[in-house]
């Protein structure tokens, strides 16, 4: 294999035809939006690990309607959590197959190889979500929400063989992801707090 610069990424995993490499170029940012939202409940209370991989279909769907089409919880083949979500991005309906990196009661980071159904064909991008609480008060604490993405080596080609350039590309996925995540973030705060003070 060619050397590769250290922000880029080659990770096998299984794809439209068996495993294969994916090449995800972590130095190039598609979109990235970060969002917070108070929760009125202690931070001690609030458990995003167990409010995220129990999350009813319904309630997701509730917390950026009508963007939020499904969402379920899986495992992947070693059993670490995962979180498959499939919603709307702008033009773009995304199969979100989330891998928790990190799953504590205050912290999650979440990242997927997203399939991506857009006007012209299907595609595949890296998004990274990373769901975090931090205590304001004794009685309040602020959630953040924030979405980076990155893309494959593949949506470059994707975008190339459609003559589309990849700031053009960025320019769009940055404007979709921004409006969808100022959407769902004061939601999730909410009903995170809900689960938090239903205990």
């Amino acid at each position: 294999m060619t050397s590769l610069p250290p922000t880029v990424h080659v990770k096998e995993e299984w794809g439209y035809g068996g495993m294969e490499m994916m090449t995800v170029r972590s130095d190039l940012i598609l979109s990235e939006s970060t969002v917070r939202a108070p929760i009125r409940a202690p931070v001690g209370k609030v458990d995003i690990a167990t409010w995220l991989f129990g999350l009813p279909d319904a309630e997701s769907q509730r917390c950026a309607p009508p963007d939020h089409i499904a969402a379920g919880a899986t495992t992947t083949d070693d059993g670490r959590p995962m979180s498959i979500n499939v919603e709307m991005i702008g033009t773009g309906l995304v199969i979100q197959h989330y891998v928790g990196e990190i799953t504590e009661a205050d912290h999650c980071r979440m990242v997927s190889t997203s399939d991506v159904f857009t006007p012209y064909g299907r595609t595949k991008v890296q998004v990274i979500w990373d769901l975090s609480a931090r205590p304001v008060d004794d009685g309040r604490c602020e959630y953040t929400n924030s979405v980076v993405s990155h893309p494959t080596e593949e949506f470059l080609v994707f975008l190339k063989e459609h003559d589309v350039s990849f700031e053009q590309a960025a320019h769009e996925r940055q404007l979709a992801s921004s409006d969808h995540n100022n959407r769902e973030t004061p939601l999730f705060a909410a009903s995170i707090e809900r689960a938090a003070l239903a205990k």
